[in-house]
């Protein structure tokens, strides 16, 4: 069990009298503490009385139960609040785990479908390549593919910390880079079906309760889209900037666009360091040297021109890219063109970040 499966859980429990809204949500989960073989979860309630106190503590007891292993001491306890002192909703994190990472790059998309996470993993891949010390966090709640990415599904994920309340994920080494992922700690094919707060409570204990160590570069793959989970995300991650993949179509730069103003509203203020086009032409895998522009051409330039943003990199269509996402084997590991598109890629992003 982790803090993450247990909020899972309790969204499950909801209040009659709030809209059927969980107690995740209205963020009654004050607190969660887990030793061996026992979990304790503090509910907050306001000052006044709450009718349905008792019943919302007696559904989170029912709720551990059947989802706890067996033989599990389950324990709830109540608090009660100040609504004129409100305190901040959830699980609280700190940055210390983030303290030794010098460079915090979101790789974001407008949209779904543009072969974000691929762009991602073999990105990480390149830059380890280069020789820098790489992480990437899976943030992508609803379709965390990292791990078949990577070929590290199944694998058991570690906890490090002699406090069991305040134990930390260790990522999974693989390819010379630090890999975690939402899915590494569902499981796989486990159906995420989280509202807003409960992802953005997700993905920052993926992000800031890990053990990453020293890392000359953290990406995070991020969901698609320009939503709360999104701001919220990047309001608490001290992210250095950002990276934008999209594919040549004419009809994506409005997506595009979504996703550089967000990074450039005021409120958020985030360096873009440059576009990514993504399926730019398809190759052959026996005729390397043929290109054909299904998408159109020069997209993704064009794009970049008219936002005034740099071009980092240009990533054929080639059915190489998919066997190796599929089998778990980045393709950016071999010496192929494609594989040398990513390396580009990453020398050019480092040139980027390290001005």
């Amino acid at each position: 069990m982790n803090q993450a499966e247990i909020l899972e859980w309790l969204q499950e429990v909801q209040h009659p009298a709030k809209g059927d809204q969980s107690v995740v949500v209205l963020g009654m989960v004050e607190s969660i503490e887990l030793a061996d073989n026992a979990v304790h979860v503090t509910l907050a309630f306001p000052k006044r009385p709450d009718p349905l106190k008792s019943y919302l503590v007696g559904a989170v007891q029912a709720c551990l139960y059947r989802h706890a292993p067996g033989g599990t001491e389950i324990s709830v306890d109540t608090v009660v609040k100040d609504p004129s002192k409100p305190a901040p909703k959830g699980i609280q994190f700190n940055l210390e785990q983030l303290r030794e990472v010098s460079h915090i790059i979101g790789i974001a998309s407008g949209k779904g479908g543009v072969g974000k996470s691929t762009v991602a993993v073999n990105l990480a891949v390149a830059l380890a390549r280069l020789g820098y010390k790489v992480g990437l966090a899976d943030a992508d709640v609803y379709g965390p593919s990292i791990p078949t990415m990577t070929g590290t599904e199944g694998v058991t994920i570690e906890m490090y910390g002699e406090d069991e309340n305040d134990n930390l994920f260790v990522p999974v080494e693989k390819y010379g880079v630090k890999w975690l992922s939402v899915g590494h700690v569902s499981g796989a094919g486990q159906a995420l079906i989280w509202r807003g707060p409960m992802a953005s409570t997700a993905l920052k204990q993926i992000i800031l309760q890990t053990l990453w160590g020293p890392l000359d570069f953290l990406l995070i793959d991020m969901p698609p889209g320009t939503g709360d989970i999104h701001i919220s995300l990047i309001g608490d991650i001290p992210l250095t900037g950002a990276v934008i993949v999209t594919t040549p179509q004419e009809v994506a730069l409005a997506d595009v666009l979504r996703g550089v103003n967000m990074f450039r509203n005021p409120q958020v203020d985030k360096t873009i360091y440059g576009l990514i086009e993504n399926m730019a032409w398809f190759t052959p895998e026996a005729h390397p040297e043929e290109k054909y522009y299904l998408f159109g051409k020069d997209g993704g330039a064009k794009m970049a021109k008219d936002l005034d943003i740099p071009l980092l990199g240009q990533i054929p269509l080639v059915q190489g890219i998919r066997e190796g996402a599929d089998a778990g084997e980045p393709v950016a590991l071999g010496s192929r063109p494609d594989s040398l598109a990513f390396l580009d890629l990453a020398q050019k992003l480092a040139s980027a970040v390290n001005g």
